[in-house]
Order: C-alpha cells, then structure tokens, then sequence
C-alpha cells in the first residue's frame, strides 16, 4: 500500500515531466502582430490562442508527428507538420491575409465609381437626381466631378482636353451611339435615359479597362439594374411634361416587365422660362421604354431594354451675316434602341457575358433663310447666303455583338477575355437652295479581341493588365492597345494608383468619307492617383499626362465641307484634379468639392498650329452642398461652378500661303453658375401611406450671372457675336410619386 501510495503521489509529476510547452509569435505578411489566432493541433484538445502581441504558449503530452493549426477569420489557414519530442518548440508562423473584397486595394486611376453597393462609391443614381445643376441628366452631374468641362453650347462629356466625340458610353457592355437628343445649334440637348434605370455607374476619365475602346478620352460605363425590389409604379408631372410606368415583378421573384411613356412639351416651361431664341415650333418629346427580366437557374440573368423616341423642335436666331435677316432651323429625330444581355455562371468558377445591341437614328434638318416677316429668301451674291438654304437627312443604324468569359483564379484574381463586332451604317442626303442633291454613305466593320486580367499580390498591392486588338474595315488598319494599372494600399488604408494604356478611335462621321490612307488617331494616358476614404469622407488627387499623335485633319471638300485628309494632328494635355466629399463634419449635411487644372494643346482638324482647343479651360471647380432637414420633411440643395474663360478663335482661309492662320482671338469670362433645389418629402413618418410623393422645386443659374460659351463670327470674320444661354436661368417645378416602394428613406440614407 505504501509504494501504491507512493506512485499516486508521483504521476503528476511524471505526467507534467513529460509535457512538452509549444509557443511562439505571430504575424501578418507585413511583420504585424496578429491577435485572436486560434492554435491547436489537429485531433487533440491542445492549443491556445494568440495575444494582442501575437504571442501563444501551450503545453501537450504528445509525441511524434502531429499537424499544427492555425486560423483566424481574415487570414488563409495554416497547417505544419510538428515533431514533438522532450524539447520545448519556439516558432515564428507568418499568415497569409484573404484577398478579399472588403479589404483588397481597388485598382481606381482615372475612375469614378457610382454605385449605392460600392465601397469606392462616388455618386449615387440619387445623387445624380438631387445634384441642382444635373437636371436629373446623368452626364450633367458627372460634371460636377474633376476632369469635365463646363461646356454648355454642346451635349456630351468634355474630358481633359478631349472633345465630346472623344467620350463614350456604353450600357450593359454594348455601345450606345446617340446616347444624346440631336444636336441643335447652340444649344446643349441633355441625355435619353432616366438615371435610375442604372445600378452601377464607372466614370473613367482617363485609363480605362481594355474590354472596352474607340474613345481617346474617356468611357462611361453603365449597367442596369436586374430585379426590381417589389411591384411599383410611378407618376411624374412637372412645367415639362408628364410621365409613368410600371414595374412588375413575378411572384417567385425570379423575373419582371416593366413598361414607360413620357411626354414632353416644353410650352409652359419656355413660358416660365423666356428664350432668347424665337421657338415657332415649341420641342416636343415622346419617349417609351420597355424591359424583360429573367433569373436563371443557374443564378444567371437575362435583360432585354427597348427604346423608342420621337422630338421636334424649331427656332429662328438672327443671322450673323446681316442686321435684318434670319436663320430657321428645324429639326425631327426619330430614335431606337434595343439591348439584350445574357450573364450566366458556367460552373467551375467561370462566367459568360453576352450581349446584342441594335440602334437607329433619323434626323430630317431643315434651315432656311428669311426676312423680318419669316419669308424665305434666297440670295446668290454673295454665294455664300445662298447655302444657308438647305435640307438634310441623316438615317443610321448601328449594330454590336459581344462576348466575354472570365474565370475566377482563387481569392479576387481573375482572368477574362472576348470579342467584339461592331456595325455602322450612315447616309446623308443633302439638298441644296437651288433644289439640287448629293448623297454620301458610310459603312463600317470594326472587329476586335480583348484580354485582361486582374491579379491580387496581397490586400495591398494588385494589379489590371490587359490589351486590346482592333480592325476597321473603313481605315483597313489594326491597332494593338495594352493597358495596365497597379494599385498599393498603406497601413492608414489610403492608396496610390498608377494607370497607363494606349487607346485609339476612328474619325468622326462627319468628316467622312473621305480620303485613303489614314489611320486611327492615337492617345497615350499616364495617370498617378492618391486616394483615401474613411469615416465618411472621400479625398483624391489625381495628376495626368496625355500625350495625341495621329489626330485628324481636315480641309475643304468640293461641296465646301471639311473632311478628313490625314493623320499629321499631335497634341498634349496635363494637369492635376482634386476631390474632396465629406458626409460626417457637419451634422447633417453632405458636400463635395472639386477642382481641375488642365494645361492642353492641340493641332488637329483646319487648327493652323497647336494651341489650346476652344472647349477647354485651365481651371475648373464645383461645390455641392446638400442638407436634409428631418423635421421639415425637406432636402436643401446648392451647387456652384466655376470655370475660367476658355479660348475661342475665328480661323481664316489665307490664299497667299494656301491654309488657315488665326484671324481673331481671345477668352471667354469666366463661367460662374449657382444652382439650388428643395424637395419636399411629405410622406416621411406616415404609416402605409397610398403613394410616396416627392415635390421638387430647382433654379439653374439664381443669380442670373452672365455666361458666355463662345464667339460665332460673321463670313468676312469682321464681326461676332456671344453664344450664350438660351435664358439667364431656368426654373423648374415638378411632383414625382411612387406606388408600390418608398424611396424617401432612400433620399435620407443615401443622400446623408
């Protein structure tokens, strides 16, 4: 009993001689302690978890080879092979950070992300609606972003230094060619969609992905949304116009209809509003759209968008060219589009993208010279009075194939590839004064593959490499265009980007046709971006250098149009960009603020050297200021920009050294607008109200301060006149309803 006793007493000794103490340090791929690290080894009850330094110690009774793991959310698990003998294990493990979305550096240069689900968020649909200067028009609020020009005499996005043509927009992968209403002179005509049809926005300003081309300067890239939340329709009436539609969604949720009808008649609103143009024909619009909306099986989608518009518009302004006469211009456009788009998942972690899209567009233009009492008039000397009488039909269709596939690689990395077909067709019919026609046609085939992939280092460091090959049947030319960018996120959570790529375009079409032998034009990008965002707020700077070479030129054709002659146009623009938006210093209030330097020249169409474009300014800047107040149920809105003056030239024909020389120039004042808006939300707080209601009340250019876009010049060049707005400012009343979804909470949380 004594030695039995004895024994007893001595196990636990024995027991803890016979332990063996497992510890050791660890850290991230960076040499920072990790906390909160579970370590066991496998299929035992032995292991610990490691301190706010990172350290662990555990003792086990183990011996031989056993696996040690180790894990915690956020990292890659980790398992080693341990030989556990009567010596303590000392060991340093190194864990490796999950790629993940929520951590990984967004590879950003030169773009601006705009949607509600994005942690680089930028703008929002509604931000786009309740910005006072934007109208509820998409591109407008993009130019409270830097990098865009307050151009207001044209439609489309002026993009450091590269003029509108040079800026594309693309729905759901596919191209839209008429993205705007028709131009008129003068005039700036806004955009054909309704903001809220998109649920993502990709503003590149520069450096964009090589799935998409043809733009020297810049793409904006919209999606659509799939589902809709719930069944819902809405009703709209404001000076403008009327309109509604409805949203139907299945009640498996798996797919939906939706149907729109607006009708515009811009009467009441020029009432308000007086022109200084003479409307005889007050712009009339009637614009529908349909959608189909399918979900896959295999959790895929299938969209379809239709859309059908028709407008009229016709105004007199004063000839230049004379005290007494004036010029008529009237215009009818008749457009579509149509867009289907399949995405699918493979299995095996691949996906398919797919894509048809189908567009056509009709103006019928009409100018005409007349007297004090409108009556036509047809004067042959001078010549030149004589073809300001004129007709023109311009009929087109455009067509696009697409396919892409994209393989994930594990973790964020990925791999995606695909092709594009492009269609164009266009044809104009000119009449002239004395009744006589000529018609010319364009036709285009543009082919062209593309690869790119994106590949995660870290959480902290990634990069976008891909290219591009292009064949237009018109230029019976290729080009090759590689791009790349890389991304680096520092231990505050602030980043740095650098993009660079080639990118190309063909001439526009109305330069064409024209002679054999050119090329595409061709823009080099380097951009250099700083960015943070935390608690809030969002800071970015951004510096860019562009480098043009083979940009177009052009000389007068038979006919007196200029056309497109060769490819000896070069040119540069540089500058730097800041943006600045802070939803958390003031209580309640959500601002952003913008400024753009840009230094550009160029040398291209009947330009007779380089110099600066008539459609850029050296500085740029934009404030928007927004604040709901709750207990008021109202949104108060402001913004403000600013723009120095911007050149403008009268180019005249010198015979004596056979070009162009500059006859005349000078600047612009500078650009000055404040606009503001109020909604009034009266639903908010009710419970189950029938419908939700959002008046609107917005003021573009409350002070009424002077603008002036540019200078037109008489023919001999002795005399011009300012292009400015067609009303000192323009005011607008409207009440919108929803029945089915209420988006004033939305207004609230998206919006503050």
């Amino acid at each position: 009993m004594k030695r039995v006793f004895a024994l007893l007493v001595m196990l636990p000794a024995l027991t803890v001689q016979a332990q063996v103490k497992v510890a050791g340090n660890i850290t991230d791929g960076r040499g920072k302690s990790v906390a909160g690290v579970s370590i066991t080894l496998k299929n035992t009850y032995d292991g610990s978890t490691s301190d706010s330094l990172g350290n662990f110690s555990f003792s086990t009774s183990e011996k031989g080879k056993h696996i040690l793991e180790t894990s915690i959310i956020g990292f890659r698990p980790l398992e080693q092979e341990l030989e556990i003998g009567t010596s303590d294990i000392r060991l340093n493990i190194a864990m490796k950070e999950l790629i993940t979305e929520l951590k990984a550096v967004v590879i950003s240069a030169g773009s601006f992300v705009a949607s509600d689900k994005s942690k680089g968020a930028v703008l929002s649909a509604l931000d786009i609606v309740t910005t006072p200067s934007a109208n509820g028009d998409v591109t407008s609020a993009f130019k409270s972003l830097p990098g865009t020009q307050q151009v207001g005499e044209s439609e489309g996005l002026f993009v450091r230094g590269g003029s509108a043509t040079e800026s594309k927009i693309y729905m759901d992968g596919n191209l839209v060619n008429n993205f705007f209403y028709s131009s008129t002179p003068g005039i700036a005509t806004r955009g054909r969609f309704n903001p809220f049809l998109f649920k993502g926005t990709v503003f590149s300003s520069g450096g964009y992905s090589a799935l998409y081309g043809q733009a020297l300067s810049s793409a904006l890239i919209l999606e659509t949304i799939d589902l809709p939340e719930r069944t819902q329709a809405d009703l709209g009436v404001s000076v403008i116009g009327i309109g509604g539609g409805i949203q139907k969604l299945s009640k498996d949720k798996k797919s939906s209809w939706g149907i729109s009808y607006n009708y515009a008649n811009l009467w009441l609103g020029f009432a308000i509003n007086k022109q200084k143009q003479d409307f005889y024909q007050i712009p009339v619009y009637h614009q529908g759209d349909a959608n189909l909306r399918f979900r896959t099986k295999s959790g895929g989608m299938i969209k379809y968008y239709g859309y059908i518009s028709t407008n009229k518009v016709g105004f007199r302004d004063a000839d230049i060219d004379s005290v007494v006469l004036k010029n008529a211009f009237a215009l009818e456009n008749l457009n579509t589009y149509q867009n289907i788009n399949w995405r699918e998942n493979l299995g095996s972690a691949w996906k398919m993208t797919t894509g048809v899209s189908y567009s056509t567009n009709k103006d019928d233009i009409t100018n005409e010279l007349q007297d004090a009492n409108n009556q036509k008039q047809t004067i042959t000397n001078p010549s030149f009075y004589a073809f300001k009488n004129f007709k023109l039909k311009n009929k087109a269709q455009y067509a696009q194939a697409r396919f892409v596939l994209e393989k994930k690689l594990g973790g964020l990395n990925a791999i995606r590839f695909g092709s594009d077909y492009f269609y164009s067709e266009e044809k104009s019919t000119y009449t002239l004064y004395d009744g006589s026609q000529f018609s010319e046609s364009v036709t285009d085939n543009m082919n062209s593959v593309f690869a790119e992939t994106d590949v995660f280092i870290t959480n902290n460091l990634a990069a976008k490499i891909g290219g591009r090959l292009e064949h237009s049947q018109l230029l019976a030319k290729w080009n090759i265009a590689p791009r790349v960018s890389v991304a680096y996120k520092f231990r505050d959570n602030s980043q740095a980007s650098f993009a660079y790529g080639l990118f190309y375009q063909n001439p526009e079409r109305k330069y064409l046709p024209s002679v054999a032998g050119l090329d595409f034009s061709r823009a080099a990008h380097y951009i250099l971006q700083y960015q943070k965002m935390n608690n809030g707020r969002i800071l970015r700077v951004e510096a860019f250098y562009k480098k043009y070479t083979d940009l177009y030129k052009t000389a007068s054709s038979v006919t007196g149009r200029e056309v497109a002659t060769n490819n000896n146009g070069f040119g540069h623009a540089q500058g730097l960009e800041l943006f600045f938006r802070d939803k958390k210093t003031f209580k309640d209030v959500d601002y952003w603020i913008s400024y753009s330097y840009l230094d550009t020249k160029r040398d291209f169409l009947n330009y007779p050297q380089a110099i600066t474009p008539s459609f850029a300014a050296n500085h740029t800047a934009a404030l928007v200021v927004k604040k709901f107040i709750t207990s008021w149920k109202t949104q108060f809105n402001l913004s403000y920009n600013f723009a120095t003056g911007r050149p403008y030239y009268h180019f005249a024909y010198d015979n004596a050294q056979g070009k162009y020389v500059i006859g005349d120039a000078g600047k612009t004042i500078n650009y000055n607008s404040m606009s503001f808006s109020v909604n009034y939300l009266p639903g908010i707080g009710k419970k189950n109200p029938k419908a939700f209601v959002v008046w609107v009340l917005g003021i573009n250019n409350v002070l009424g301060q002077d603008q002036v876009f540019s200078y037109n010049y008489n023919n001999a060049g002795t005399r011009k006149e300012a292009v400015t707005p067609p009303s000192k400012r323009f005011i607008f009343i409207g009440c919108f309803m929803s029945f089915g979804i209420d988006r004033t909470q939305d207004a609230i949380n998206n919006n503050l």
